[in-house]
């Protein structure tokens, strides 16, 4: 998790940098789509932007922003297949791995995503690039990072929930061998000696009792000898 917050991090630098460079960004768009005779439609997809980089980039500035952007859009992408090994996933984290997967799908139509508050990229457009031209393509970044970083924070409030759970249960599950007190084996003790000394007097009793019968007397013969 650690390497992934670190990977996004960087990325979010990366993102600064370019973002101080959003008019040059738009610049170069309008350079290369007039090389290209491709005024009338929106930039609306990521391999559009690597077609005008491929085949329609005459100035090496509007090449590296173009690339710049291609790469941070890579990075992204390779960020969230890593994240799919980090986790399993839940509803929540999957649909944000998805919608950040369709976002940056090389053949999405952008041209309908707008970034919002506190985003200001669309504010820095005039009316019709922001309505028509880059709103999209300018909005892509920014979304798909707060998305990952929604899914980063998510996952580590759900791990650390299911740490501190995990150590209750064990606690409460531990074997506990507990040797009996010293007053309740003194009073197990005096039970069962009471026991055996109202036995012991039972059986007294009984052997006097038995002793004691009168003993059955021989029958009266006259005196003189007997045989």
């Amino acid at each position: 998790m650690n390497e992934v917050v670190e990977t996004l991090r960087n990325i979010e630098q990366n993102y600064k940098i370019f973002q101080q460079q959003q008019f040059t960004f738009t610049k170069a768009l309008d350079h290369t789509r007039e090389e290209a005779h491709d005024l009338i439609r929106p930039v609306a997809t990521i391999v559009q932007v690597q077609v005008y980089k491929d085949h329609h980039c005459i100035s090496a500035t509007d090449r590296r922003i173009l690339n710049m952007f291609i790469s941070i859009c890579n990075d992204l992408r390779n960020l969230c297949q890593k994240l799919e090994t980090v986790h399993p996933g839940d509803h929540v984290t999957n649909g944000l791995l998805e919608r950040c997967k369709v976002l940056l799908n090389d053949s999405n139509d952008l041209s309908a995503i707008r970034a919002t508050y506190p985003h200001g990229v669309v504010n820095y457009l005039s009316f019709e690039e922001a309505r028509n031209t880059y709103g999209g393509v300018v909005s892509l970044i920014p979304i798909v990072i707060d998305h990952l970083k929604e899914w980063v924070t998510y996952t580590k409030r759900h791990l650390l929930h299911q740490v501190s759970h995990g150590r209750a249960i064990s606690k409460k599950e531990a074997p506990t061998s507990q040797k009996p007190s010293s007053g309740r084996f003194a009073a197990h003790t005096s039970i069962s000696n009471k026991n055996t000394v109202q036995l012991q007097e039972k059986d007294f009793q009984k052997y006097l009792l038995e002793n004691q019968r009168p003993k059955q007397k021989a029958p009266w013969r006259p005196p003189g000898k007997h045989p």
